[in-house]
């Protein structure tokens, strides 16, 4: 595989690579970042400012995007607004084996405000996180100086990664036994899972590493594990009915959201408990 390969990856409506992204990599995977209009459902008051517009102004910043999807939509002439979600680092973020990230997510179609989120990427296993309750989410209505207003709650997340980076260094400082390892991977099946629903795997898939860097029983590689593994899905199992299954993708974007900061909370919280 060539290097340039190697460093472009694109999955059904997912585009991540580790160089910025341009805007046709983004448009193939995330069409409605570039939407030309709002969704007709969008009343007069609704000021229509296309995401490529604050992305533009991101980068002028010094903001990259190396990490862009959207959601899928059922409802005919709805995929062009759905839903998306880029990931931008900024060149003052990129440390070692991890990247801090702001989630940047919009929707056209009344969905979603802008909203700006924490991330953390590391690169050995890149999976992307995104934190819980660490660092305080930015949302922005589709009314006045948009693409202002989402550029300054972007830099209000970058001056807030020092918490981020805490939050890290305390899990890599803290040695689970088995028996804490399998309750934090109990747990991620709860909150992937609802009461109920057939869980398709045991707890000790979710913490098998998939490589030798992700080895360790620090709670920071343990959670990495974990995450890894609920997120990406590829875990042979049982159906319902005993037959074999594998284990889906997180494909959605709010439910990539939703699970990867209940995951970090999760994490966060065993800190806490173990301080």
């Amino acid at each position: 595989m060539s290097a340039l390969a190697a460093s472009f990856k694109q999955v059904s409506g997912i585009v991540r690579s580790d160089r910025p992204l341009s805007d046709t990599q983004i448009i193939k995977a995330a069409p409605s970042v570039f939407a030309e209009s709002a969704h007709e459902s969008r009343s007069s008051r609704y000021a229509y400012i296309p995401t490529s517009d604050v992305l533009n102004g991101l980068r002028r910043e010094g903001f990259q995007p190396f990490m862009a999807c959207q959601a899928r939509t059922r409802t005919e002439g709805k995929q062009e607004y759905t839903k998306h979600m880029l990931r931008l680092r900024h060149q003052s973020q990129i440390n070692g084996d991890t990247a801090n990230e702001i989630i940047l997510v919009n929707s056209h179609d009344g969905t979603s405000s802008y909203q700006m989120l924490a991330g953390c990427y590391r690169f050995v296993c890149e999976n992307g996180l995104i934190s819980g309750e660490t660092v305080e989410d930015f949302r922005v209505r589709h009314s006045g100086n948009v693409v202002g207003n989402v550029i300054e709650g972007a830099f209000r997340v970058l001056d807030e990664f020092k918490q981020v980076d805490s939050s890290k260094e305390t899990m890599q400082g803290i040695i689970l036994k088995p028996r804490q390892q399998e309750v934090l991977a109990s747990a991620a099946l709860q909150l992937r899972y609802d009461p109920g629903e057939n869980v398709p795997i045991e707890p000790q898939q979710l913490n098998q590493a998939r490589r030798m860097d992700d080895r360790g029983a620090d709670l920071w590689r343990t959670f990495n594990r974990v995450q890894e593994n609920l997120m990406q899905g590829g875990l042979q199992g049982h159906n319902a009915n005993g037959g074999r299954s594998t284990t889906r993708r997180v494909s959605s974007v709010s439910e990539n959201i939703r699970l990867n900061r209940a995951l970090w909370t999760l994490a966060d919280e065993m800190a806490k408990m173990a301080a």
